[in-house]
């Protein structure tokens, strides 16, 4: 797996360092530089993490920061027989118990929600600190929703983390988690003011509280940056307009762009017989009529002067052939 130059090992907390002192000085810099991918794109990018941890773990399968890596990226690829391989032998290697609730998640993961609630009732819970002890009330809760026992899921997580104001790390996800277990057994009403509070306490995005609240509310986001919603934005702002008056009738009038089109549609004759017409003439309309009757008034000019002088020199012509016969 390649791995950029920049990354040099020396990222990892002190006390991962420390226990791969306990390799040859190279391969302690190959695992650590692994390490470092794995942490850096957990979230990210998992399967490229995992695959990143089954180096670590060819290279240094007898260091318990290694094998707890490679459960993480095993959970998070849902890979949880792995992950539960792997959470195992870290903790007897180690003896520290902070990894009881994930594995117990692990047991959830394999269908297993029976054993995740025996796990929870296990003397290692005492042994975590307060976030280890509210992780495993989580954990609990999703058992009981497993089995379908949603009012147990809802007692499960009242606590006096849940009732405290303090924020804390996982403040946020408590809350949230109380509110979907509140929807699952039938109070949704209550539920809102929980994703309010988790909304609140999130200041991380860990959860999507700020999203539930508003799909119960009943407000719609629009991603304006949408390319989609963009494209039909443009075609209807493009889109020519067809009628006047805003109206969607049948009988709204048609805007037409020249004269020609509206000499064409609206006739003199028309206009004096249509029963159906309001007695309103669209503007460029008697434009047209004002234009076509001053043309009427000139042709008419123009052929009364004509007569008029055809007439003296009609005359002309009958005296020259009267004359004519004379002689």
């Amino acid at each position: 797996m390649p791995i950029p130059e920049d990354i040099t090992g020396f990222e990892l907390d002190a006390d991962v360092r420390q226990e791969l002192k306990s390799l040859p000085k190279t391969l302690a810099d190959d695992v650590a530089r692994n390490l470092v991918m794995v942490a850096r794109m957990l979230d990210s990018e998992p399967e490229e993490a995992y695959q990143y941890s089954r180096v670590a773990l060819r290279l240094a399968s007898r260091v318990a920061a290694v094998r707890e890596a490679a459960g993480f990226a095993s959970y998070m690829t849902q890979r949880y027989s792995e992950a539960l391989t792997e959470f195992r032998a870290a903790r007897r290697m180690t003896g520290r118990a902070d990894l009881w609730p994930v594995m117990a998640d692990c047991e959830r993961g394999l269908g297993r929600p029976e054993r995740a609630l025996a796990m929870a009732g296990e003397p290692e819970v005492k042994q975590l600190d307060k976030a280890g002890q509210v992780e495993m009330r989580l954990v609990a809760a999703g058992a009981r929703s497993d089995m379908e026992q949603f009012d147990a899921a809802v007692v499960t997580l009242q606590s006096p983390e849940l009732a405290s104001s303090a924020v804390h790390a996982w403040t946020a996800r408590l809350r949230y988690a109380y509110a979907e277990a509140l929807i699952a057994a039938g109070r949704a009403d209550e539920a809102r003011d929980w994703f309010a509070k988790a909304a609140e306490a999130d200041t991380d995005g860990t959860t999507n509280a700020s999203e539930r609240l508003a799909e119960i509310d009943g407000v719609e986001f629009i991603d304006t940056l949408d390319p989609e919603l963009a494209e039909d934005e443009t075609e209807s702002t493009d889109a020519p307009a067809k009628k006047r008056g805003g109206g969607d009738n049948a009988d709204d009038r048609v805007i037409f762009e020249d004269e020609e089109d509206v000499e064409e549609f609206y006739d003199e004759d028309d206009l004096e017989i249509d029963e159906d017409f309001d007695g309103v003439v669209p503007e460029r309309v008697q434009e047209v009529q004002d234009t076509k009757a001053d043309t009427k008034a000139e042709a008419e000019d123009t052929k009364a002067d004509k007569a008029a002088k055809a007439e003296p020199k009609a005359e002309a012509d009958a005296g020259a052939e009267a004359a004519a016969d004379k002689s």
